[in-house]
């Protein structure tokens, strides 16, 4: 058995099951969770935190 990466495997799963609704709510919840890690150690956070 090939070993996949986790990003393949989790793009068959959605491909098999059907579930595309699943791409858009983990892109958004990657996105937000990217820029409050980034945000946190940059000199532009209290501009970011207001939109939260």
């Amino acid at each position: 058995m090939a070993k996949q990466s986790l990003l393949k495997e989790f793009f068959a799963f959605i491909k098999q099951e059907k579930k595309w609704w699943m791409i858009p709510l983990i892109s958004v919840l990657l996105l937000l969770s990217g820029l409050i890690l980034f945000s946190s150690s940059s000199p532009l956070a209290p501009l970011i935190y207001p939109l939260f």
